[in-house]
Order: C-alpha cells, then sequence, then structure tokens
C-alpha cells in the first residue's frame, strides 16, 4: 500500500476525527484550566475571609480589652471618689466645730467685756456712793 492514496472520503473521515482529537483535548484542557482557576479562586476566597476574620476578631478583642480595663479604672476611680468624700466630710465636720468653738470663744469674749464694763460702772457707782 505504499504509495497508494486513500480515498478523499476516508481522508476527510480521518481529518475530522483529528480535529475531533483536537477539539476533545482542547476542551480537556480548558475544562483543567478553568477547575484549577476555580480553585485557586476558592482558596484565595476562604484566604481572604481568614484575613478579614482575624482583623476584625483582633479589633474586636482589643475593644474588649480596652473595655475591661477602663471598667477597671472606672471602679477605681469611684472607690477614690468615695475616699476623697469621706475625707472632705471629715473636714467639713472639723471645721464646722472649730467654727462652733471660735463663736463660742468670741461669745464668752464678749460676755468678758459686758462683764468688765458691768464691773467698772458698779465700781463708780459705788464710789459715786461712797463719796457722797
Amino acid at each position: 500500500m505504499d504509495g497508494v492514496k486513500p480515498p478523499a472520503a476516508s481522508r476527510k473521515q480521518d481529518l475530522e476525527e483529528a480535529l475531533l482529537q483536537i477539539v476533545h483535548r482542547q476542551s480537556l484542557r480548558q475544562r483543567q484550566l478553568t477547575e484549577r482557576a476555580k480553585e485557586d479562586a476558592l482558596r484565595s476566597a476562604a484566604r481572604v475571609a481568614d484575613v478579614l476574620v482575624d482583623a476584625v476578631d483582633g479589633g474586636v478583642q482589643e475593644l474588649f480589652v480596652n473595655e475591661k480595663r477602663i471598667e477597671l479604672e472606672a471602679r477605681a476611680l469611684l472607690g477614690t471618689i468615695a475616699r476623697y468624700r469621706r475625707q472632705t466630710d471629715q473636714w467639713l465636720a472639723a471645721t464646722n466645730e472649730i467654727n462652733s468653738v471660735l463663736k463660742e470663744i468670741g461669745d464668752f469674749e464678749n460676755w468678758m467685756k459686758i462683764m468688765d464694763f458691768d464691773c467698772k460702772s458698779i465700781n463708780a457707782a459705788i464710789r459715786n456712793i461712797h463719796q457722797s
């Protein structure tokens, strides 16, 4: 069969089969590439989702820690305010007591002046009576 050419119909069929095989291989390659790209996209999306979740969780965790720290500082501040309030009340009571004592001293001093004046008046009256 060397040198004999196959009939045109047979060549046409061989050509169609070769073309079909090429198309089939190209289609298979395209499906494989598409599948690989799809898997890569899914992996990338999963990584992006993980990174986003980590970023959000990190921020939420930081906010939670800050909130706890603020609560502790607020409690400490309330304790300090209560201590200062008690101290201020003690100072106010002491100041009121000092004012009361000073008022009594002032009252006593005033009474002493009145008594001194009265004694001088009585003494002057007795001298006037004695001299008359």
